[in-house]
């Protein structure tokens, strides 16, 4: 559990399976563990009201709902929303959804084999292991505009940055253009908020317009010119007769950006806040590469970035005692899986070692594309950061975004000495 305990506002009905809890609630958004721990020992199965959908807590019922081919992330490719019984999309929000429907991530079937094989090919280990030197410069020079004898945000001057330089890198975009992608996809991945506005809408249309039209506007220059960056191997790709349209293209370095880049800004947020509030010597933490690997996978585990996935019933199905018509949809507690006593006998205490499992990059044909390049940077970014920073402590508490269902740090104030 992270810093103290708190009162989160929260009713379960064991006999009827209800879960009663805003995700709004500011004592939840401090710390879902303890709402987690008690729900997993209450009904760990559960109807939660404010989403209006079953969800799941527990480690086993997770994982194999992750690996279930009777749920996928889609329906599309087996029926229309009409042959469901779902209501339109709204004219408002198509725009968004014409591009977010065509990434990786929304797809099943052959659609998703012939996607993931092709976006694949930025992730192969010897990819990966080719980024080494640069993120090592962009950590170093990160830390070298560190203030000295000041208070400064780390999420700011660190955690954003260093993924964000990482991916415009991969896409082969210039570095410049990070601040202005990064804006469009903060707006972008509003869309997946609980209780988003009309407002949030609005902005994430805007932003999905603005960013396709930069996507495009590459792959025009990288048609005739250098191949440079996944946009260039891809459209090689392309040009070799893999099967990839432009429209796929810009939805998928589009989820790169999103979805990457997200998740690891608070994978490295939440991982140090856990560092230094656990109170072990941060030299003990990294003191070789098998500490590093076992003190970077606790902290995927102890502090989730991405705590809710949800899947959909392909067919109408019974799993984990409840019953799901074709078209409904599950919630899968990925923070809660990875706190299951079951694989981490302390789960609320930060202690690298005690778990060789988590469910941080979900499971089955959609675990997280990016997981190798995630661990790369917190692997090669903790140990850096605190052999530079030794004396590196929290100014203030951390500041908690209002983001369910993510879980990040929106300021992490600190100070080297």
């Amino acid at each position: 559990m992270t810093g103290q305990q708190r009162s989160t506002a929260m009713k379960i009905d064991r006999e009827a399976k209800t879960l009663d809890l805003d995700p709004h609630d500011p004592d939840f958004l401090a710390d879902p563990y303890p709402a987690w721990r008690i729900i997993r020992e209450t009904a760990p199965v559960v109807f939660w009201k404010q989403y209006g959908f079953w969800c799941l807590f527990e480690y086993g019922t997770i994982s194999a709902a992750l690996r279930d081919p009777r749920l996928g992330r889609s329906l599309t490719h087996l029926a229309t929303r009409e042959e469901l019984g779902w209501d339109p999309v709204p004219d408002a929000v198509k725009p968004f959804y014409a591009v977010d429907d065509l990434t990786l991530l929304e797809q099943e079937g052959a659609s998703h084999t012939r996607l993931r094989r092709l976006m694949n090919r930025a992730f192969v280990t010897s990819q990966i292991a080719a980024l080494v030197p640069r993120l090592t410069g962009i950590v170093n020079d990160l830390i070298d505009k560190f203030p000295e004898h000041a208070p400064f945000d780390l999420i700011t001057a660190f955690a954003t940055p260093v993924p964000l330089r990482i991916i415009t890198g991969m896409l082969g975009v210039p570095d410049e253009s990070g601040p202005q992608l990064l804006e469009w996809s903060h707006r972008m991945v509003r869309m997946y908020h609980f209780g988003r506005t009309t407002e949030d809408e609005a902005l994430a249309v805007a932003a999905t317009r603005d960013f396709s039209d930069f996507i495009r506007e590459f792959l025009t220059l990288r048609a005739t010119g250098s191949r440079e960056g996944l946009i260039g191997r891809l459209l090689n790709a392309r040009d070799d007769g893999e099967q990839i349209t432009d429209d796929e293209l810009v939805a998928n370095c589009i989820l790169l950006l999103n979805a990457g880049h997200e998740a690891t800004v608070h994978a490295l947020g939440n991982g140090v806040s856990a560092i230094l509030d656990s109170g072990i010597p941060p030299e003990t933490l990294f003191a070789s590469e098998k500490a590093v690997t076992k003190t970077v996978e606790e902290c995927l585990r102890f502090d989730t970035p991405l705590q809710l996935f949800t899947r959909y019933a392909l067919e109408d199905l019974d799993i984990s005692g409840i019953h799901l018509k074709r078209g409904e949809k599950i919630g899968l507690l990925l923070g809660a899986g990875s706190h299951d006593p079951a694989i981490a006998p302390r789960p609320d205490l930060f202690s690298p070692g005690q778990a060789t499992r988590h469910l941080t990059f979900g499971g089955g044909i959609h675990f997280c594309l990016g997981a190798p390049l995630a661990r790369l940077e917190m692997q090669i970014a903790l140990p850096l950061l605190f052999r530079r920073c030794p004396e590196l402590r929290l100014e203030t508490p951390p500041v908690r975004a209002d983001s369910f269902h993510f879980r990040g740090v929106e300021s992490l104030m600190v100070r080297k000495t």
